[in-house]
């Protein structure tokens, strides 16, 4: 397999916090336990300019309690928590960019921790699998997705079917289960290390090392196909995998303005 990469760097970027039951991380298990799970974003500089891979959550809508109230306190949710160092505008600070840096921005899918920020990317090109974007703009679309997040007239929506590739080291893989269109990404980066970004298809280590579902799956059978797949992709490629909400490895990962290359 060819290492050829027009990846240069990927950063994580820590978003903030979400506040859940285990149970939304891993079916019918852990329903005592509340977990404190990071909400991350990536960040790639290529050849081809900076691509963001998902954008957080929308911070403005966290600073506003009448917001907070409407669409967590009330219906008995605990609210997500956005720290200023969390901020997306003071992480690209440390990096050395701004908004407009990115030019190409990337989703896994539409809930509300992966989409928020997307209005300060409306210059760029958004690509996202289309069956997620049917969905997310359907009658049947629940309450993690918040449609005004990402229901922009002038976005520019690059819509794919299936697996795709962004560029030469970066994979975008048809991960359908969680959502109807969640996507996952493979990263290779230019010292051969390759990286597996399996977003919501598996939240916790333990998604993987038991093949336990997620908690809300539009799609069970895809859902455990999407994880068999990851883990299978991960040892045979010896791949790092990078989990999204994970409140353990999050503490040993490299952090922005760190980086991985």
């Amino acid at each position: 397999m060819s290492l050829t990469t027009d990846v240069r760097r990927l950063f994580v970027l820590l978003c903030g916090f979400e506040f859940i039951p285990k149970t939304v991380s891993t079916k019918d298990r852990g329903g005592r336990f509340i977990l404190s799970a990071p909400v991350c974003a990536y960040l790639l500089d290529t050849s081809h300019g900076w691509v963001m891979l998902d954008c957080g959550m929308n911070e403005d809508t966290l600073a506003d309690p009448d917001q907070v109230r409407k669409k967590f306190l009330d219906l008995g949710l605990m609210p997500p928590v956005v720290r200023r160092d969390h901020r997306l505008d003071r992480q690209f600070e440390a990096i050395g960019i701004g908004y407009e840096d990115v030019k190409h921005v990337i989703l896994s899918h539409l809930h509300l921790d992966h989409c928020g920020s997307l209005k300060r990317f409306r210059h760029a090109r958004i690509s996202l699998q289309r069956r997620e974007f049917d969905y997310a703009f359907s009658e049947y679309a629940g309450f993690a997705y918040f449609r005004e997040d990402y229901s922009m007239p002038d976005m520019d929506w690059d819509l794919k079917d299936g697996d795709w590739d962004a560029m030469p080291g970066l994979e975008l893989l048809d991960t359908a289960g969680h959502t109807p269109g969640h996507q996952s990404a493979i990263i290779t980066l230019p010292s051969g290390q390759t990286i597996v970004l399996p977003f919501d298809a598996g939240d916790l280590q333990e998604n993987f090392d038991h093949e336990r579902l997620p908690g809300e799956c539009s799609d069970e059978v895809a859902a455990l196909a999407a994880i068999r797949r990851l883990k299978s992709l991960t040892v045979d490629r010896s791949a790092k995998m990078i989990l999204f909400h994970d409140p353990v490895q999050i503490q040993s990962i490299r952090l922005a303005p760190e980086f991985y290359e």
